[in-house]
Protein backbone atom coordinates (compact mmCIF):
# COMPACT_ATOMS: atom_id res chain seq x y z
CA UNK A 1 0.00 0.00 0.00
CA UNK A 2 1.22 3.49 -0.74
CA UNK A 3 0.19 5.10 2.54
CA UNK A 4 -3.16 6.48 1.30
CA UNK A 5 -4.93 3.15 0.88
CA UNK A 6 -5.96 1.28 4.02
CA UNK A 7 -7.89 -1.85 4.82
CA UNK A 8 -11.46 -1.17 5.86
CA UNK A 9 -11.36 -4.06 8.36
CA UNK A 10 -8.88 -6.47 9.93
CA UNK A 11 -8.09 -9.47 7.80
CA UNK A 12 -8.89 -13.06 8.57
CA UNK A 13 -5.36 -14.28 8.15
CA UNK A 14 -4.15 -17.88 8.06
CA UNK A 15 -0.54 -18.90 8.63
CA UNK A 16 0.60 -22.28 7.36
CA UNK A 17 3.90 -24.02 7.97
CA UNK A 18 5.02 -27.51 8.91
CA UNK A 19 8.72 -26.73 8.98
CA UNK A 20 10.99 -24.54 11.10
CA UNK A 21 8.92 -21.99 12.99
CA UNK A 22 11.90 -20.09 14.43
CA UNK A 23 12.06 -17.45 11.67
CA UNK A 24 8.37 -16.67 12.13
CA UNK A 25 7.88 -15.81 15.82
CA UNK A 26 8.20 -12.03 15.54
CA UNK A 27 6.32 -11.91 12.24
CA UNK A 28 3.42 -13.96 13.62
CA UNK A 29 3.22 -11.69 16.67
CA UNK A 30 3.08 -8.64 14.38
CA UNK A 31 0.35 -10.19 12.23
CA UNK A 32 -1.68 -11.27 15.26
CA UNK A 33 -1.54 -7.77 16.74
CA UNK A 34 -3.36 -6.36 13.72
CA UNK A 35 -5.48 -9.18 12.34
CA UNK A 36 -7.54 -12.22 13.30
CA UNK A 37 -4.88 -14.87 12.85
CA UNK A 38 -5.10 -18.67 12.82
CA UNK A 39 -2.54 -21.45 12.31
CA UNK A 40 -3.09 -24.45 10.08
CA UNK A 41 -2.81 -27.76 11.92
CA UNK A 42 -2.78 -31.11 10.17
CA UNK A 43 -4.98 -33.78 11.79
CA UNK A 44 -4.18 -37.47 11.40
CA UNK A 45 -6.02 -40.70 12.13
CA UNK A 46 -4.37 -43.78 13.60
CA UNK A 47 -6.76 -46.48 12.44
CA UNK A 48 -5.39 -49.97 11.71
CA UNK A 49 -6.39 -49.87 8.05
CA UNK A 50 -6.76 -47.31 5.24
CA UNK A 51 -4.62 -44.81 7.17
CA UNK A 52 -3.02 -43.26 4.10
CA UNK A 53 -6.24 -42.82 2.13
CA UNK A 54 -8.27 -41.44 5.07
CA UNK A 55 -5.52 -39.10 6.24
CA UNK A 56 -5.10 -37.82 2.72
CA UNK A 57 -8.81 -37.08 2.44
CA UNK A 58 -8.90 -35.42 5.86
CA UNK A 59 -5.85 -33.30 5.01
CA UNK A 60 -7.39 -32.10 1.74
CA UNK A 61 -10.65 -31.26 3.49
CA UNK A 62 -8.89 -29.42 6.31
CA UNK A 63 -6.67 -27.43 3.98
CA UNK A 64 -9.62 -26.54 1.75
CA UNK A 65 -11.62 -25.36 4.77
CA UNK A 66 -8.64 -23.37 6.07
CA UNK A 67 -8.27 -21.56 2.75
CA UNK A 68 -12.00 -20.88 2.55
CA UNK A 69 -12.16 -19.45 6.07
CA UNK A 70 -9.40 -16.85 5.57
CA UNK A 71 -8.97 -13.77 3.39
CA UNK A 72 -5.22 -14.33 3.00
CA UNK A 73 -3.08 -17.34 3.83
CA UNK A 74 0.65 -16.83 4.42
CA UNK A 75 2.84 -19.87 3.74
CA UNK A 76 6.13 -19.39 5.59
CA UNK A 77 7.90 -21.98 3.43
CA UNK A 78 7.21 -22.42 -0.28
CA UNK A 79 7.13 -26.19 0.11
CA UNK A 80 4.70 -29.09 0.53
CA UNK A 81 1.75 -27.23 2.06
CA UNK A 82 1.93 -24.54 -0.60
CA UNK A 83 2.18 -27.14 -3.36
CA UNK A 84 -0.98 -28.82 -2.07
CA UNK A 85 -2.84 -25.52 -1.61
CA UNK A 86 -2.13 -24.35 -5.15
CA UNK A 87 -3.75 -27.51 -6.54
CA UNK A 88 -7.03 -26.74 -4.79
CA UNK A 89 -9.74 -24.37 -6.12
CA UNK A 90 -8.64 -20.83 -5.26
CA UNK A 91 -10.64 -19.32 -2.38
CA UNK A 92 -8.11 -17.13 -0.54
CA UNK A 93 -5.27 -14.85 -1.54
CA UNK A 94 -1.90 -16.56 -1.05
CA UNK A 95 1.40 -15.03 0.04
CA UNK A 96 4.51 -17.16 0.52
CA UNK A 97 8.11 -16.69 1.60
CA UNK A 98 10.77 -18.76 -0.15
CA UNK A 99 14.04 -19.07 1.78
CA UNK A 100 16.38 -21.35 -0.20
CA UNK A 101 15.94 -25.11 -0.26
CA UNK A 102 12.40 -24.85 -1.63
CA UNK A 103 13.87 -23.48 -4.87
CA UNK A 104 15.39 -26.88 -5.59
CA UNK A 105 12.95 -29.32 -4.00
CA UNK A 106 9.51 -27.74 -4.34
CA UNK A 107 9.45 -24.83 -6.79
CA UNK A 108 8.60 -27.00 -9.81
CA UNK A 109 5.71 -28.63 -7.92
CA UNK A 110 3.91 -25.38 -7.11
CA UNK A 111 1.23 -23.77 -9.29
CA UNK A 112 2.66 -20.25 -9.09
CA UNK A 113 -0.32 -18.80 -10.97
CA UNK A 114 -2.35 -19.41 -7.79
CA UNK A 115 0.09 -17.40 -5.65
CA UNK A 116 -0.50 -13.66 -5.29
CA UNK A 117 2.81 -12.49 -3.79
CA UNK A 118 6.22 -14.13 -3.36
CA UNK A 119 8.67 -12.95 -0.72
CA UNK A 120 12.30 -13.74 -1.51
CA UNK A 121 15.12 -13.16 0.97
CA UNK A 122 17.73 -11.67 -1.38
CA UNK A 123 18.22 -10.08 -4.77
CA UNK A 124 20.27 -13.14 -5.71
CA UNK A 125 17.24 -15.34 -5.10
CA UNK A 126 15.09 -12.90 -7.09
CA UNK A 127 17.41 -13.30 -10.09
CA UNK A 128 17.42 -17.08 -9.77
CA UNK A 129 13.65 -17.33 -9.35
CA UNK A 130 12.99 -14.96 -12.25
CA UNK A 131 15.24 -16.99 -14.56
CA UNK A 132 13.19 -20.09 -13.80
CA UNK A 133 9.72 -18.52 -13.61
CA UNK A 134 9.83 -15.28 -15.63
CA UNK A 135 6.03 -14.98 -15.77
CA UNK A 136 5.96 -14.59 -11.96
CA UNK A 137 8.48 -11.71 -11.74
CA UNK A 138 5.82 -9.09 -11.00
CA UNK A 139 4.75 -10.90 -7.84
CA UNK A 140 8.17 -10.81 -6.17
CA UNK A 141 9.10 -8.59 -3.25
CA UNK A 142 12.58 -8.91 -1.73
CA UNK A 143 12.46 -8.69 2.07
CA UNK A 144 15.72 -9.88 3.68
CA UNK A 145 15.97 -12.28 6.57
CA UNK A 146 16.32 -10.39 9.86
CA UNK A 147 17.04 -10.75 13.56
CA UNK A 148 16.13 -8.84 16.73
CA UNK A 149 19.38 -7.02 17.64
CA UNK A 150 18.35 -6.53 21.27
CA UNK A 151 18.36 -10.32 21.74
CA UNK A 152 21.99 -10.50 20.65
CA UNK A 153 23.60 -7.83 22.75
CA UNK A 154 27.38 -7.70 22.35
CA UNK A 155 29.45 -9.18 25.15
CA UNK A 156 33.14 -8.28 25.17
CA UNK A 157 35.75 -11.04 25.30
CA UNK A 158 39.52 -10.75 24.77
CA UNK A 159 40.62 -12.06 21.40
CA UNK A 160 41.97 -15.63 21.56
CA UNK A 161 41.77 -16.89 17.99
CA UNK A 162 38.71 -19.13 18.32
CA UNK A 163 37.24 -19.85 14.87
CA UNK A 164 33.76 -21.35 14.74
CA UNK A 165 31.44 -22.87 12.19
CA UNK A 166 27.91 -23.80 13.30
CA UNK A 167 25.79 -25.88 10.94
CA UNK A 168 24.36 -29.29 10.21
CA UNK A 169 27.19 -31.43 8.90
CA UNK A 170 26.33 -31.82 5.23
CA UNK A 171 28.44 -31.37 2.08
CA UNK A 172 26.83 -28.02 1.19
CA UNK A 173 28.40 -26.47 4.30
CA UNK A 174 31.92 -27.55 3.20
CA UNK A 175 33.26 -28.19 6.70
CA UNK A 176 35.75 -30.72 5.25
CA UNK A 177 37.25 -27.95 3.11
CA UNK A 178 37.43 -25.60 6.09
CA UNK A 179 39.42 -28.17 8.07
CA UNK A 180 41.88 -28.47 5.18
CA UNK A 181 42.29 -24.69 5.03
CA UNK A 182 42.77 -24.53 8.79
CA UNK A 183 45.51 -27.14 8.57
CA UNK A 184 47.47 -24.74 6.34
CA UNK A 185 47.71 -22.08 9.06
CA UNK A 186 47.53 -24.08 12.29
CA UNK A 187 51.31 -24.44 12.52
CA UNK A 188 52.02 -20.79 11.74
CA UNK A 189 49.49 -19.41 14.25
CA UNK A 190 49.47 -21.56 17.43
CA UNK A 191 46.77 -19.39 19.03
CA UNK A 192 44.14 -20.44 16.47
CA UNK A 193 41.60 -23.15 17.30
CA UNK A 194 38.77 -24.43 15.08
CA UNK A 195 35.41 -25.19 16.72
CA UNK A 196 32.82 -27.21 14.77
CA UNK A 197 29.27 -27.05 16.12
CA UNK A 198 26.35 -29.02 14.75
CA UNK A 199 25.14 -32.58 14.43
CA UNK A 200 24.97 -34.84 11.40
CA UNK A 201 22.29 -34.15 8.83
CA UNK A 202 19.87 -36.89 7.87
CA UNK A 203 21.09 -38.66 4.76
CA UNK A 204 24.66 -37.40 5.14
CA UNK A 205 25.92 -39.64 7.93
CA UNK A 206 29.05 -40.54 5.97
CA UNK A 207 30.03 -36.87 5.65
CA UNK A 208 29.77 -36.31 9.41
CA UNK A 209 31.77 -39.49 10.05
CA UNK A 210 34.76 -38.58 7.89
CA UNK A 211 35.37 -35.19 9.52
CA UNK A 212 36.92 -36.49 12.80
CA UNK A 213 38.93 -38.96 10.73
CA UNK A 214 40.32 -36.10 8.65
CA UNK A 215 41.31 -34.21 11.79
CA UNK A 216 43.16 -37.27 13.11
CA UNK A 217 45.00 -37.82 9.83
CA UNK A 218 46.08 -34.18 9.87
CA UNK A 219 47.18 -34.57 13.51
CA UNK A 220 44.99 -31.67 14.57
CA UNK A 221 43.13 -33.31 17.46
CA UNK A 222 44.39 -30.64 19.89
CA UNK A 223 43.43 -27.80 17.53
CA UNK A 224 39.96 -28.83 16.36
CA UNK A 225 36.97 -29.48 18.64
CA UNK A 226 33.65 -31.08 17.65
CA UNK A 227 30.57 -30.21 19.71
CA UNK A 228 27.75 -32.13 18.06
CA UNK A 229 24.31 -30.54 18.19
CA UNK A 230 24.48 -27.17 19.98
CA UNK A 231 21.54 -26.50 22.31
CA UNK A 232 22.30 -22.80 22.84
CA UNK A 233 23.71 -21.28 19.62
CA UNK A 234 23.82 -17.77 21.10
CA UNK A 235 26.04 -18.83 24.00
CA UNK A 236 28.17 -20.91 21.62
CA UNK A 237 28.69 -17.97 19.24
CA UNK A 238 29.65 -15.71 22.13
CA UNK A 239 32.61 -17.99 22.84
CA UNK A 240 33.95 -17.51 19.32
CA UNK A 241 36.06 -14.72 17.86
CA UNK A 242 35.46 -15.51 14.20
CA UNK A 243 32.42 -17.19 12.60
CA UNK A 244 32.82 -18.76 9.16
CA UNK A 245 30.22 -19.58 6.52
CA UNK A 246 31.86 -21.87 3.99
CA UNK A 247 28.71 -22.99 2.14
CA UNK A 248 28.35 -23.00 -1.62
CA UNK A 249 24.66 -22.03 -1.36
CA UNK A 250 22.55 -20.14 1.19
CA UNK A 251 19.45 -18.00 1.28
CA UNK A 252 20.48 -15.16 3.58
CA UNK A 253 22.15 -16.86 6.52
CA UNK A 254 20.43 -16.04 9.81
CA UNK A 255 23.14 -17.64 11.98
CA UNK A 256 25.67 -15.19 10.55
CA UNK A 257 23.29 -12.27 11.15
CA UNK A 258 23.01 -13.33 14.79
CA UNK A 259 26.79 -13.47 15.16
CA UNK A 260 27.19 -10.08 13.47
CA UNK A 261 24.67 -8.60 15.90
CA UNK A 262 26.81 -9.94 18.76
CA UNK A 263 29.89 -8.18 17.31
CA UNK A 264 31.54 -11.39 16.30
CA UNK A 265 33.74 -11.15 13.23
CA UNK A 266 32.13 -13.05 10.36
CA UNK A 267 33.54 -14.15 7.02
CA UNK A 268 31.94 -16.11 4.23
CA UNK A 269 32.60 -17.95 1.03
CA UNK A 270 31.19 -15.81 -1.77
CA UNK A 271 28.06 -17.88 -2.36
CA UNK A 272 25.57 -16.08 -4.59
CA UNK A 273 24.00 -13.36 -2.45
CA UNK A 274 26.70 -13.28 0.25
CA UNK A 275 27.61 -9.75 -0.89
CA UNK A 276 24.15 -8.66 0.30
CA UNK A 277 25.10 -9.84 3.79
CA UNK A 278 28.77 -8.96 4.26
CA UNK A 279 31.17 -6.31 2.91
CA UNK A 280 33.72 -7.32 0.22
CA UNK A 281 36.67 -7.66 2.60
CA UNK A 282 34.76 -10.33 4.56
CA UNK A 283 34.20 -12.53 1.51
CA UNK A 284 36.43 -15.11 -0.17
CA UNK A 285 36.28 -17.47 -3.13
CA UNK A 286 39.38 -19.65 -2.86
CA UNK A 287 41.01 -21.48 0.02
CA UNK A 288 44.00 -19.13 -0.27
CA UNK A 289 41.69 -16.11 0.09
CA UNK A 290 40.05 -17.74 3.12
CA UNK A 291 43.45 -18.21 4.77
CA UNK A 292 44.48 -14.62 3.98
CA UNK A 293 41.23 -13.27 5.44
CA UNK A 294 41.66 -15.25 8.66
CA UNK A 295 45.30 -14.18 9.04
CA UNK A 296 44.53 -10.53 8.32
CA UNK A 297 42.03 -10.39 11.15
CA UNK A 298 44.13 -12.51 13.51
CA UNK A 299 47.15 -10.26 13.00
CA UNK A 300 45.24 -6.96 13.25
CA UNK A 301 45.47 -4.67 16.26
CA UNK A 302 42.79 -4.79 18.93
CA UNK A 303 41.50 -1.39 17.78
CA UNK A 304 41.29 -2.61 14.18
CA UNK A 305 39.40 -5.74 15.22
CA UNK A 306 36.93 -3.74 17.33
CA UNK A 307 36.26 -1.36 14.45
CA UNK A 308 35.43 -4.30 12.18
CA UNK A 309 33.15 -5.83 14.83
CA UNK A 310 31.32 -2.51 15.21
CA UNK A 311 30.83 -2.26 11.47
CA UNK A 312 29.23 -5.70 11.26
CA UNK A 313 26.79 -4.97 14.07
CA UNK A 314 25.89 -1.68 12.40
CA UNK A 315 25.10 -3.50 9.15
CA UNK A 316 22.55 -5.59 11.07
CA UNK A 317 21.05 -2.50 12.72
CA UNK A 318 20.78 -0.69 9.39
CA UNK A 319 19.57 -3.50 7.13
CA UNK A 320 18.45 -6.62 8.97
CA UNK A 321 16.39 -5.51 11.97
CA UNK A 322 13.27 -7.66 12.45
CA UNK A 323 11.33 -4.64 13.74
CA UNK A 324 11.28 -3.29 10.17
CA UNK A 325 11.08 -6.61 8.35
CA UNK A 326 7.98 -7.79 10.22
CA UNK A 327 6.15 -4.57 9.34
CA UNK A 328 7.16 -4.87 5.70
CA UNK A 329 5.76 -8.42 5.56
CA UNK A 330 2.54 -7.35 7.29
CA UNK A 331 2.05 -4.45 4.88
CA UNK A 332 2.61 -6.70 1.89
CA UNK A 333 0.01 -9.17 3.20
CA UNK A 334 -2.41 -6.32 3.85
CA UNK A 335 -1.85 -5.02 0.34
CA UNK A 336 -2.65 -8.42 -1.11
CA UNK A 337 -5.74 -8.55 1.13
CA UNK A 338 -6.82 -5.19 -0.29
CA UNK A 339 -6.41 -6.50 -3.83
CA UNK A 340 -3.20 -4.64 -4.64
CA UNK A 341 -0.40 -6.14 -6.70
CA UNK A 342 3.03 -6.33 -5.02
CA UNK A 343 4.42 -3.94 -7.66
CA UNK A 344 2.17 -1.16 -6.29
CA UNK A 345 4.01 -1.02 -3.00
CA UNK A 346 5.91 2.23 -2.56
CA UNK A 347 9.69 1.75 -2.20
CA UNK A 348 9.71 3.38 1.24
CA UNK A 349 7.46 0.64 2.54
CA UNK A 350 9.98 -2.09 1.69
CA UNK A 351 13.26 -2.56 3.60
CA UNK A 352 16.10 -0.80 1.85
CA UNK A 353 18.37 -3.16 -0.05
CA UNK A 354 21.71 -3.08 1.77
CA UNK A 355 24.68 -1.43 0.11
CA UNK A 356 27.72 -3.06 1.66
CA UNK A 357 30.46 -2.08 -0.78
Amino acid sequence: MNGTETLSRPLKLGVATEETWGFLDDIYAELSAHHETAKFERRTLTLPAFNTRLNRRRFNNDLTAFLQSNDVVFFEWASSLLAEATRLPKSAAIVTRLHRYEMYKWADKINWDAVDAIILVSEAKRREFTRRFPAQAGKIVVIPEAVAPDRFEPVYRPYRGDIGILCHLRPRKRVYDLILAFSEIAGARPNLHLHIGGGEASGFEEYAAVLPSLVERLNLQDRVTFYGAVADPVAWNRNMDILVSNSYSEGLQVSILEAMAMRRYCISHHWEGADELLPPENLFFTERQLIETLLRYNDATEAEREAQQDRLRQIVLDNFDISRTKVAIRRLIEGVGAGLAPARFAPDEQPEHPTLA
